[in-house]
Order: structure tokens, then sequence, then C-alpha cells
């Protein structure tokens, strides 16, 4: 397994550049409302990523979880209006296994019929959300009970039950992935799927786990963003896909697998997520966020590949001629 200590510590310095420039041209960007609303936009964007990143670490990709996000947030809303016991408790767990099963469908197309995944995982974003505009009509769950939003407890509580989530399932998505044998078989199968076939790791099983953690993680994000309102739209999570695969690859995930960390992930995330705000407290055409997005991923792509193709160069290097490198 690999990690990017290099890539974190350049999100890490291009956040610290960011903030210092907020904190002289216009300090009321760190006023705690607007911190928390910031924290609470991008919130299900890091609990997405999460689950992306375990996927991407191992190979592929789900470019579905827009569409996993806003059935899952209607499942949500739905079970919540049917009063079934548990109240919101039990809408969050089927936010959960609607988000599941959509990914067990993504990796089992991968994993045991061998589709690539953006080829599944795009017929997947189209069906489902053809499928919950058609099941809806496009109207949005309404009337739902009063203990569904914030999850029934003060408004003012609910930013610290959000970052308590975030932080322990980042906490041990990072801590599955460097010390679990599981974590280092989704690197192994990220790194090279053939090899780590040939050492014993079943691929398949692999990749169907991740999908569905991936699913998993997206039911709960949508489960923590439906709760902050009074009613759940069908048409939620567009444009989510992108945000995530964008945090994922700016926080240091390799597009071909192999390597990342959570932590890289959650900075990108952090990076992303305040350029939209900052442009507005600077005075700047909100325009400009998506090209200074653009910008910053595809410098993280070229600096991606630029590495992959040192890495490949110095793979098939005789040794006498590293060694003469090196010297």
């Amino acid at each position: 397994m690999t990690f990017d200590h290099r890539r974190e510590g350049s999100v890490a310095l291009a956040i610290g550049v960011l903030a210092a420039i907020l904190a002289a041209a216009s300090p009321s960007y760190f006023s705690s409302e607007n911190l928390i609303d910031v924290l609470l936009a991008n919130l299900p964007v890091a609990v997405v990523a999460l689950g992306a990143s375990v996927v991407m670490i191992a190979g592929e990709i789900d470019i579905s979880v827009g569409s996993v996000f806003a059935i899952a947030a209607v499942a949500a809303g739905l079970v919540a209006k049917s009063q079934l016991p548990g109240g919101v408790w039990t809408a969050t767990l089927a936010a959960c296994a609607v988000g599941s099963l959509a990914g067990v469908c993504s990796g089992a197309l991968v994993a045991h019929w061998k589709v690539p995944s953006i080829v599944v995982t795009l017929a997947m974003m189209i069906a489902l959300r053809d499928a919950l505009r058609w099941a809806t009509g496009g109207a949005w769950v309404q009337n739902l009970p009063e203990g569904f939003q914030w999850f029934g407890v003060p408004q003012e509580r609910y930013p610290l039950i959000a970052v308590g989530v975030l932080v322990l399932l980042g906490a041990s998505a990072a801590w599955g992935l460097r010390y679990l044998a599981a974590g280092r078989m989704v690197y192994a199968t990220g790194s090279n799927s053939s090899a780590a076939r040939l050492s014993g790791i079943d691929v398949a099983a692999v990749k169907l786990g991740v999908f569905t953690l991936a699913g998993a993680l997206t039911g709960v994000a949508a489960a923590l963003n439906a709760v902050r309102f009074n009613q759940v739209p069908s048409n939620g999570g567009l444009g989510l896909e992108m945000k995530v695969i964008a945090a994922v690859v700016v926080g240091g995930v390799s597009t071909t697998g192999g390597r990342g960390t959570i932590g890289g992930v959650l900075l990108g995330v952090v990076l992303l997520g305040a350029i939209g705000p900052a442009l507005t407290f600077l005075g700047a055409s909100a325009y400009w966020e998506r090209a200074i997005q653009g910008a910053i991923i595809l410098a993280a792509v070229a600096v991606d590949a630029t590495r992959g193709r040192a890495e490949a160069r110095k793979a098939i290097s005789p040794p006498s001629i590293r060694a003469e490198a090196h010297a």
C-alpha cells in the first residue's frame, strides 16, 4: 500500500494559503454561522467521498452516487412518514439499506460479470434517477413527522452530531484501510488485481465489498442531509458525483487505484468546498468556482500521471541503471 504524504501536504498548504487570504481580506468568512453553513453544505460530499475513495483505491469508480443519494433520501422520508417504530433512526437505516442494495447491484456486475465500473455506474445513475422520477412524479416527500428534522434534537446541536458522525466514519475508514487485512486487500487489488488474485486474495469479494460500503455511506449521507429540511426533494444529489470524484482525486487517491488516504480525501473536500463561499466573501464572481476547481483537478491528475510514469520507468529499469541514477 502507498501513502502520499506529499499530496496531503500540498493540499493542506493550499488550504492554509486560502485561509490566510480570507483572514486578511474578509475575516467575516470565519464567523461561526458561515463556518457551520459551509460544514453542513459539504457534509454529504465528505461522507460519500469516504466510500468513493475506497472504491477508487480498489481500482474502480462509482459515478452513480448522486442518484443513489436521491433515492436513499426519498426512502428515508417515506419510512419516516410511515411512523414505524424507531422513527428517524429507522428511516436512517432504510436509507443505508437502499444505498447498500444499489452498491451490491453495481458491485456484482463489476466483480462477477466483469462489466467495467464506469459503464455499470453510468447505467445505474441514469436508471435510478429515471426510476425515482417515474415513481414520485417529481413530487417531494412532504408532511414529515416533527421528530424527523434535525434527528429530533435542537437545531443548534445538529452540527455537533454531524461532525461526530463524520469523524467516527472517517477515523474508522482510515484505521480499517491501514491496519485491517481487508484494507490491505483493497490496496493490493487496486495496485495489481492479477497479482492480488495469485496471492490468494478474493478480488471479486473485495470489489463487491467496496461498492456495498460506498452505497451504505451514501445512504448515511442522504439521511444526514435529509434531516436538515422539513421535506425531501426527489431531485437531490444532482452533481454530487462530480464533487465527490473531484475531492477524492485532489485528495491524492490515484485514478488507477492502489494509492490514497482518507485524510487526504477529507482535505480535498475542505479545499474544494471552501472555494465557492470564499469567492463570495472576496467579492469575486461565483462563476469562477468551477473554473478554479477544474484547474485544481487538472493539476492533481497531471501530478498523478507524471508520478505514475516515473514509477513505471523505475519498475522496468535494470538495477544497475537505478544505482547509477542515485549515484
